[in-house]
């Protein structure tokens, strides 16, 4: 008998990568080689198979491409702080643990309290349970000297606009010259949930939309790129299965694609 769960509505969403990425595991053309993530799927009691359709891939993509926007914060900073706000049962410290890094791993009490029978807190690596939404982080985040790079992965788009635009204003101004990387999905993603298997399988359903990342630089943000599963960036573009390459050729120019993006940000300068 595995472990039980229980989580709330969104939080239960974060079941979805997990399970995407042991799929992605098991391939011999791995995308991330996610070892852990078959560990924990196995150790979980849930019916992870009612998990169908191309989102289970989107997942693993999606994680190629903020890990790549990590690598590239770390090739600077090696000595930098990253925060993961809403990280679930991420595995994305020990995948990108240069040896340096300050990590810290933040998400709501029963996400956290899941996480930590399966993970521990390290020298360089702290589990903090909290709300991506809160203020209470931030001085623990402050304690670290150096750069820091914020990201949030899959969180902020089940939540309505003006909480996220209040979230983000929020970061600008306590964070100034910080790094950022969050994904939007414009209105033909989200109009399209209740046509998607992995949303069949759970109640949460995604609100912020976001058709343009640029018109959140008034937020005190400035964007520096975007990505979509067809245009990663080139460094991991060329280690990812020819499956995928094909397919993000092939649906290029598809609403799914398009309008889904994975973005990196910079705080404005105090």
């Amino acid at each position: 008998m595995g472990e039980t769960i229980s989580l709330g509505t969104v939080q239960e969403t974060l079941l979805i990568p997990l399970y995407g990425r042991a799929r992605d595991a098991r391939h011999r053309s791995s995308v991330l080689g996610d070892k852990k993530a078959i560990e924990l799927v196995e150790a979980i009691d849930y019916d992870f198979s009612k998990f169908r359709g191309p989102s289970l891939a989107g997942s693993v993509l999606r994680a190629s491409l903020f890990d790549e926007y990590v690598r590239g914060f770390l090739r600077e900073h090696p000595d930098g702080t990253v925060v993961d706000l809403g990280c679930g049962l991420s595995t994305r410290f020990d995948r990108l643990d240069n040896g340096r890094v300050h990590w810290i791993d933040l998400d709501l009490e029963d996400t956290m309290a899941l996480r930590r029978r399966f993970f521990q807190d390290r020298d360089r690596y702290t589990m903090v349970a909290g709300s991506i939404f809160d203020t209470d982080w931030f001085a623990l985040v402050r304690e670290r000297p150096g750069p820091v790079f914020l990201l949030s992965e899959a969180v902020l788009l089940y939540f309505p606009e003006e909480q996220v635009h209040a979230t983000l204003r929020r970061f600008a101004e306590e964070f100034p010259d910080t790094a950022l990387a969050i994904d939007t999905g414009g209105s033909m993603m989200m109009n399209s949930q209740d046509r998607n298997p992995v949303f069949q399988a759970v109640s949460a359903r995604m609100q912020w939309i976001c058709d343009a990342p640029a018109t959140l630089e008034p937020l005190g943000l400035r964007l520096r790129e975007s990505r979509t599963f067809a245009q990663p960036q080139p460094s991991i573009a060329r280690t990812w299965p020819l499956r995928y390459r094909l397919a993000g050729k092939l649906f290029s120019r598809t609403a799914p694609v398009t309008t889904y993006k994975v973005n990196l940000f910079t705080t404005e300068t105090a």
